[in-house]
């Protein structure tokens, strides 16, 4: 079986920022595999493009330059917010107003985001919007673990569904 459109794919890979990068950025393990369904738009297109068409026990290797992943560093997504909405009863939150603490967020369509906490003034705060890596290239170097067919059940939620899945919290089995 190969890597192919509708089938579920387990792999193994270590994720770093540059080919000789000594610290990984992520792990994941044969024993406890990224697993998805291939071609349903879930993952970043040009990391399906790379893994297209191998089969168990292929290795792969390849970098995504910042443009083919999560693209350059916006600086339109680097806001000042004011400062009242990280109040509570009158006063600042300041286990949430951290020098680099990720807060969640919604936008104002109701989404959720996280903003990053680059910079706290007397009547600001300054948030990065942008996802963590972008601006960043990422170095995938890994294995194909496994191939199966994806269920008719997987292919409608848009989900793979481990042995004890229970629907219940997700939107599109609920």
């Amino acid at each position: 079986m190969i890597v192919e459109k509708n089938k579920v794919i387990s792999l193994s890979y270590e994720l770093t920022d540059s080919e000789n990068a000594t610290k990984a950025i992520e792990t994941l393990t044969k024993e406890s595999p990224l697993q998805f369904i291939f071609g349903n738009g879930s993952m970043l297109p040009e990391f399906e493009k790379n893994i297209g068409n191998l089969k168990t026990g292929d290795k792969f290797e390849f970098m995504l330059k910042p443009e083919d992943a999560y693209g350059a560093v916006d600086e339109k997504a680097i806001v000042d917010l004011p400062i009242e909405i990280f109040m509570a009863d009158g006063k600042i939150r300041e286990d949430l107003l951290q020098l680099g603490n990720t807060i969640p967020m919604k936008d104002a369509n109701g989404n959720h985001i996280n903003g990053i906490v680059v910079e706290i003034g007397d009547n600001s705060v300054s948030m990065d919007f942008n996802h963590p890596m972008a601006g960043s290239s990422l170095y995938f170097k890994g294995e194909i673990v496994n191939i199966r067919e994806a269920t008719n059940e997987e292919l409608q939620h848009g989900h793979i569904h481990h042995e004890n899945h229970d629907c219940g919290g997700c939107s599109s089995c609920g």
